[in-house]
């Protein structure tokens, strides 16, 4: 099972971004733990690679189980552990390796293009101080199929 940790980066009612060319969509900077990382070196390493910030004192706020559907089948499985960090430090890289960065809004967020699924945790954690723990599961081609939250948010 992969293990990814992502964070969302919150200043001034702005949230910054990445949009990935594949799908286009807007994602928390982040992506996979290497053997023998904990969750939170993890999130500040690959944060930095990804956005030339450094993350100052990230909270846990979500921890999610992804699952890839075709029918019945399950394809493949990830944990996800989503940070929220309000401080940060350093230059922000002029061009991301992994897209195109951006600080946006933070009443806009749920009108971009992103996973159905990260709807729901975004609106969460922008909105709440509770940690929230989930599962998504997903057809191939990303369509959710349906998914569990606690606590529920909608």
């Amino acid at each position: 099972m992969q293990r990814i940790t992502n964070c969302i980066v919150k200043k001034d009612r702005q949230v910054l971004l990445l949009q990935k060319p594949s799908r286009g969509w807007w994602v928390a900077p982040g992506g996979k733990m290497e053997s023998g990382e904990s969750i939170k070196e993890a999130v500040t390493r690959e944060y930095r690679e990804e956005t030339g910030l450094e993350i100052q004192n990230p909270e846990i706020k979500g921890v999610f189980t992804i699952v890839i559907k075709d029918g019945a089948k399950v394809l493949n499985e990830w944990m996800m552990f989503t940070f929220l960090a309000t401080e940060i430090s350093g230059e922000m890289l002029a061009v991301s390796p992994e897209g195109k960065l951006k600080w946006q809004q933070q009443e806009d967020v749920k009108n971009l293009p992103m996973a159905p699924g990260d709807v729901f945790i975004f609106n969460h954690i922008l909105h709440s101080n509770e940690t929230i723990y989930g599962t998504f599961y997903y057809t191939e081609d990303f369509e959710l199929l349906s998914y569990q939250l606690d606590p529920v948010r909608k």
